[in-house]
């Protein structure tokens, strides 16, 4: 039954719910028995003793192979108001050559949890053993796909293929928990199991079996932290006291947004959840509602739109409406998928991603901050961070227009647990609307109902838009009785004195009311705010400007900011000694500065405030707020600043920004040699180091349709691309060859008869194999041996697909016919990256190379031996020809110190190429090397990606580094580059700390080569 908001039933309804929500605020917190440092209960985690709200961030470490640059997005996120971030380890990297985990270089945790630590972060811990996270195969690695046992079963083979790797893992995080004095306060054993493909029956034994057998791996290795789950299905699966592989946190996971970023505007009303309170209190009444994975952007692939739409998709709107949606539910485990997304750089993605992993996070790629909606998630994390009422305020399922609104606005209400404080989430009841629509709120306070604005006029809900109302807010023992506009945060001074700073949308009126014996408000800043007496109370009421207001009150100063005014203050917390340290407390002190593009830290000392930041123009830092009674000073990035005082008695001083002149190389006009990097099609080439392909049977779901195995999978090669040559003596009846060939979404194949090209396949954004018919047009010479030789794009393998081991789906020839011969009279042999699965360079990992010759002579490291090669430049030259040209070159960079300047490679994605009148053709695909990394696969005709982002440390910013191209031309005529730029993204005097550069081993000759 819908119910129409009147008088009597509003009072009514908020005091039933208070006395029913105090009746059970006081429980006992839970613990797992293993440790008392992370205990919870109904309503919140507790740490250290303290209720905390995990407001944390996805941030994964492979992606950003420097660890030097992991405090700097540490620092980003925790700027943002976030006390948490999540983070997948990704099997198939570090054990890529079975019984071998690597975890030292950039696969080390250690710089990662010193960081989280340093930054006062901690940490959710998902290692798996299977991630999904747009990685091939969702992190197994290959070795595990081509044996016989199903994918995450209870299979002896399978369980046992995860033994090493969980248990080395489970050391690692064992030493960096909490218990230890480490940031790592949380673990999930696997991921969104719920949903894994091909299970009817969910979950029957064998799925309990194997979740009991993951969560009993991390105990064995001592991890007491609270396990918990993430349930994409939201169904209770493995909820406390679900039965066998239950955790000890139930979670959930979503993404309302979908994932057409082609269509960012378009929001999907089907997938907007109402009632998650209820379905929560069903399944799991004794743990805080939490969200292990929200949505914070999405992904792209190839032949898609560029990743900055899927950041439009998931914007600051978004933020708004779906977040503050997660709000009115009473979360308080809160992660949001990605905050910072990084690079599939080294073919780490599955086949239907892109380099690219930016994911249209908060934070780019390039660790830029630029995103409207870094700003709206620092509000919102702020707010919820100073409001410990929300922590134990119980959630009401809202209906359409109740509190005096309209019926197409919903009022959602988290009413307060021992507390007089309340919360009234409001969004329109379509969620999707972009209506303007007025409303007027009547709401219950400790001097009874009022009904806002008391001084006439409306509230107004501006398009996709959300938004918190509270009343009885505790502003440090000051009872602010209602604010229709919104808190960002509030802070105490000295003494007794506090600031409170409001913010609401440009154009909106909002009011907010105080009790009367504080005494009547003055303004001490900006014009046009209206103060009235009404009853026991002094209400304030303005209209939204840029123009800043300053309200005092007693010993409160209250800041009246427009919403995108309020995105240039930081809030920042004051260490304190261990074992909280640098880590979220409810009693830390806090400083409050208006800057501008970054704050990093904070820190008080001999009175003089040490700020540390980056800065993107000549900025005024003026303090707000401060525990200090006298402020002597400050300093930035350890530079002291010449400061004033404000008009109302702020101190101030000025970051001047003065960008140094960068020398960046033309990456077109370099000195660039050149060698053919496929020898293979040439009759002279000796294949006889290569993989025969002799098994005559598989272990994969498919089974074969040729006499023995073509999948690559079967003889240990599992990432970049693969090379086939088929051995078969003419018969003279030879005149048609057809192949169907596997390699994932976008990839494509070539086809040589001897050195006679064939054609290719150049792909497409929906084939993940193809038939490829090829008519031959000369008779063959009876009697003289021939070969075919097939180069294929292996893309990745599947994140998961319908039926449980349909991830396994084999790359390479899945079948193939030679007219007048039969199968067997051909001979094949395979090969992929050197030495398969016993791979070369421990360093940058086992999916870094793949099967090109240029590769597997490790010809991408700096310092090949180049010198006798030719002079051939990728923009002017190219290929006159179908094939594979390998470019390198090299450059110096001298970027000063203090100064991040993040850079990308772009390549022109011009339509037609042409050089010296030769035109040439449309379809080519390069691998980008920058310093022995593949930082990037650029596909011409199918795109989006065009520019590749480079971190800092696998780019030397001082020093000299290395670029190398594979050019592989798909058409007859060849290819060339349209245009190759080295192009800085931004230059910010930054406070980060200048990376060390990742692992760059030289190239040395290798043992057994071919």
């Amino acid at each position: 039954m819908l119910w129409k908001t009147s008088r009597l039933f509003t009072i009514l309804y908020a005091f039933a719910s208070l006395v029913l929500a105090s009746s059970n605020s006081h429980a006992e917190p839970e613990s797992n028995g293993l440790q008392d440092l992370v205990t919870w209960d109904q309503h919140s985690i507790i740490v250290w003793g303290e209720r905390l709200m995990i407001f944390s961030g996805e941030f994964h470490p492979f992606r950003l192979p420097v660890p030097g640059l992991w405090l700097d997005v540490f620092q980003k996120i925790k700027s943002m108001g976030f006390t948490g971030v999540s983070f997948y380890v990704d099997w198939s990297l570090v054990e890529g050559n079975p019984g071998h985990v690597i975890t030292d270089g950039i696969w080390s945790l250690d710089e990662f949890f010193d960081a989280a630590k340093q930054a006062g972060l901690y940490l959710i811990a998902r290692p798996g053993p299977y991630i999904n996270a747009e990685t091939t195969a969702g992190g197994i690695p290959g070795w595990v796909l081509r044996n016989q046992a199903i994918i995450r079963s209870d299979d002896p083979e399978y369980l046992n293929a995860t033994e090493n790797y969980v248990s080395t893992l489970g050391r690692i995080i064992e030493r960096a928990q909490i218990t230890h004095g480490g940031p790592v306060i949380m673990v999930q054993p696997e991921n969104e199991y719920t949903t894994w493909p091909g299970v009817t029956d969910f979950p029957n034994e064998m799925n309990r079996n194997y979740m009991a057998h993951v969560e009993e791996q991390l105990l064995d290795e001592g991890i007491t932290v609270p396990s918990i789950v993430n349930d994409n299905l939201v169904m209770g699966y493995f909820a406390p006291g679900s039965g066998k592989g239950a955790v000890d946190i139930y979670a959930i996971d979503a993404y309302p947004m979908r994932y057409d970023c082609a269509n960012p505007t378009v929001w999907p009303t089907y997938r907007f959840p109402y009632d998650w309170q209820v379905t929560h209190q069903r399944q799991s009444p004794t743990t805080p509602f939490a969200i292990a994975e929200f949505q914070g952007g999405s992904g792209e692939g190839w032949g898609g739109v560029v990743q900055d739409m899927c950041g439009w998709l998931v914007n600051e709107e978004a933020a708004r409406v779906v977040y503050k949606n997660n709000y009115s539910f009473g979360v308080k485990i809160f992660n949001i998928y990605m905050t910072f997304g990084g690079t599939n750089w080294g073919n780490l993605g599955y086949m239907g991603g892109h380099t690219s992993y930016d994911y249209g996070a908060a934070i780019t790629e390039e660790r830029a901050i630029w995103r409207e909606k870094y700003s709206e998630q620092k509000l919102e994390a702020n707010f919820l961070k100073v409001s410990p009422a929300y922590l134990t305020a119980t959630a009401h399922l809202g209906v359409n227009g109740t509190y005096g609104a309209p019926s197409s606005i919903a009022v959602t209400a988290l009413l307060g647990n021992g507390t007089r404080t309340n919360f009234y989430v409001v969004r329109h009841a379509n969620f999707t609307s972009t209506d303007n629509t007025q409303y007027t709120l009547a709401l219950l306070t400790s001097i009874g109902e009022i009904k806002i604005p008391q001084l006439r006029g409306h509230l107004t809900l501006n398009g996709r838009d959300s938004k918190f109302h509270v009343t009885d807010y505790d502003v440090g023992g000051i009872n602010l009785i209602y604010s229709s506009a919104e808190i960002f945060t509030w802070a105490r001074g000295p003494g007794s004195t506090r600031v409170l700073i409001l913010y609401g949308g440009a154009g909106e009126t909002h009011e907010f009311a105080l009790p009367s014996h504080l005494g009547k408000p003055t303004v001490l800043e900006g014009e046009g705010v209206k103060i009235q007496q009404r009853g026991s109370t002094w209400v304030v009421q303005w209209h939204v400007t840029p123009a800043r207001r300053i309200i005092r009150v007693a010993d409160l100063e209250v800041y009246l900011l427009w919403r995108n005014e309020a995105y240039n203050y930081w809030v920042m917390e004051l260490p304190v000694s261990s074992p909280i340290g640098n880590y979220s407390s409810p009693s830390k002190g806090l400083v409050v500065v208006k800057a501008g593009y970054l704050i990093r830290t904070a820190d008080l000392i001999n009175k003089q405030l040490r700020l540390t930041g980056d800065v993107n123009a000549t900025t005024e830092i003026e303090v707000i707020s401060t525990p200090a009674t006298t402020l002597k000073g400050i300093t930035f990035n350890g530079e002291v600043l010449h400061t004033s005082k404000t008009p109302n008695g702020n101190l101030q001083g000025t970051v001047r920004y003065n960008p140094p002149k960068l020398d960046i190389p033309d990456l077109s006009n370099l000195k660039w040699k050149f060698i053919d990097s496929l020898p293979e099609i040439q009759a002279s080439y000796d294949d006889s180091a290569w993989t025969p392909c002799i098994r005559t049977s598989t272990h994969n779901p498919r089974q074969l349709d040729t006499p023995s195995s073509l999948y690559s999978m079967d003889y240990g090669y599992h990432t970049g691309s693969l090379l086939y040559r088929g051995h078969f003596n003419a018969n003279g009846q030879e005149s048609n060859v057809w192949l169907n060939v596997s390699g994932g979404v976008g990839f494509g194949h070539s086809v040589w008869l001897n050195n006679t090209f064939l054609g290719s396949w150049v792909g497409s954004s929906d084939n993940t194999s193809v038939v490829h018919n090829i008519s031959l047009s000369s008779v063959l010479s009876q009697g003289r041996p021939y070969v075919i030789s097939v180069l294929i794009d292996h893309m990745g393998q599947d994140e998961e697909a319908p039926g449980t081991d349909a991830i396994k789906f084999p790359r390479g020839i899945l079948n193939y016919g030679i007219s007048g011969h039969t199968q067997s009279q051909v001979l094949w042999k395979l090969t992929g990256n050197l030495g398969g699965e016993q791979y070369q360079d421990l360093a940058r990992g086992p999916l870094n190379e793949g099967g090109m010759y240029a590769e597997r002579q490790g010809y991408h490291y700096p310092h090949p031996p180049s010198s006798q090669w030719d002079l051939s430049n990728p923009v002017t030259d190219g290929l006159s020809h179908a094939g594979v040209g390998f470019f390198v070159a090299s450059f110096q960079l001298d970027i000063p110190s203090g100064w991040d300047v993040p850079m990308s490679v772009a390549f022109n994605n011009s339509i037609h190429n042409s050089t010296q009148g030769n035109t040439r053709g449309n379809n080519y695909r390069c691998q980008l090397f920058v310093n022995g990394y593949q930082f990037g696969k650029y596909i011409h005709n199918l795109g989006p990606q065009t520019a590749f982002p480079i971190p800092e440390g696998i780019l030397n910013h001082e020093g000299e580094n290395h670029i190398a191209l594979t050019m592989w031309a798909q058409d007859k005529e060849g290819a060339t580059l349209g245009k190759l730029e080295l192009v800085p993204t931004s230059v910010i005097r930054s406070g980060y700390n200048r990376p060390q550069a990742a692992p760059q081993p030289l190239w040395t000759k290798r043992a057994q080569s071919y």
